[in-house]
């Protein structure tokens, strides 16, 4: 395919506020993003605003407080989701389509259940869940990420094994955890199956407690994946740094503003992924 051809569907609803700055990521990488309401999925809307699935080569769920974060954060939108065209979302990762979800997109996969599969597959079952910041409030900073992923995720094709990426936190419930009594079974499960993708780091690449992990989650997990690998969930926003002139240390490195960011890898892995599969 070519990266011309291929189209990005920033999908949201009302509470959503980081569409345009996912969308602007994407077509920065030469493809083309339109953001979706789910109503236009729905078929909730005038025939020339209809879309479907099939329209898209990747979807991106992305951050912001969907429904304002009401019962749960992503809750609603993943009901939402859920009872119109969750079976349709899973056969469009059964056919080797991305999809991205971050921050809020996060919160709205597992939700779902699609996030972590733990090697469960085709039943929307939540099975985890991102909850208050340790520090019980809204937590905006920079974190690094160290990338613990062995290959299985196709969003780190670009970076190597225990690479430090720099991407920004910005959520008030992004601490994952587990059912308490299976909650080392699970982590173990996560590390076997390699569907563990990113973990907080502190500068010097060590694995360390708050702030470095802002939120408390469990083992440091910043990131996970599903059993296919074509399907990432991480708190951080990899968008916010495309370019390095987002970086918040910018000014104070040897590398000219224009060029590429940390939060570029991600996105461009699965856009060369797309390319050369589908």
């Amino acid at each position: 395919m070519n990266r011309n051809e291929i189209a990005v569907a920033v999908l949201r609803i009302e509470g959503t506020n980081m569409e345009d700055e996912a969308a602007a990521a994407f077509i920065s990488s030469g493809v083309r993003a339109e953001m979706v309401h789910l109503k236009q999925l729905e078929g909730r809307c005038t025939q020339a605003r209809r879309r479907s699935l099939q329209d898209y080569s990747m979807i991106v769920i992305p951050g912001g407080f969907s429904a304002g974060d009401y019962v749960r954060a992503g809750a609603i939108f993943a009901s939402r989701i859920k009872a119109s065209i969750g079976k349709e979302l899973l056969s469009f990762v059964d056919e080797g389509k991305p999809v991205l979800g971050i921050c809020n997109g996060f919160q709205v996969l597992v939700e779902l259940g699609m996030l972590p599969s733990g090697g469960e597959k085709g039943e929307l079952l939540p099975r985890a869940a991102l909850g208050t910041n340790m520090s019980c409030r809204y937590e905006c900073r920079p974190a690094f990420l160290k990338n613990v992923n062995r290959g299985h995720c196709i969003f780190t094709s670009m970076i190597p094994e225990g690479a430090v990426l720099s991407i920004p936190t910005a959520h008030g419930e992004g601490k994952m955890t587990f059912p308490p009594s299976r909650s080392e079974k699970w982590i173990r499960k996560l590390e076997e199956l390699d569907e563990m993708v990113f973990r907080y780091v502190d500068d010097r690449g060590e694995y360390a407690g708050y702030p470095w992990n802002p939120n408390g989650s469990a083992y440091n997990i910043a990131g996970v994946t599903d059993d296919t690998g074509f399907v990432l969930g991480m708190m951080p926003h990899p968008e916010r740094t495309y370019w390095r002139y987002l970086h918040t240390d910018w000014t104070r490195t040897d590398m000219p503003p224009d060029s590429h960011g940390d939060g570029m890898l991600i996105i461009e892995s699965a856009v060369r992924y797309v390319e050369s599969h589908l």
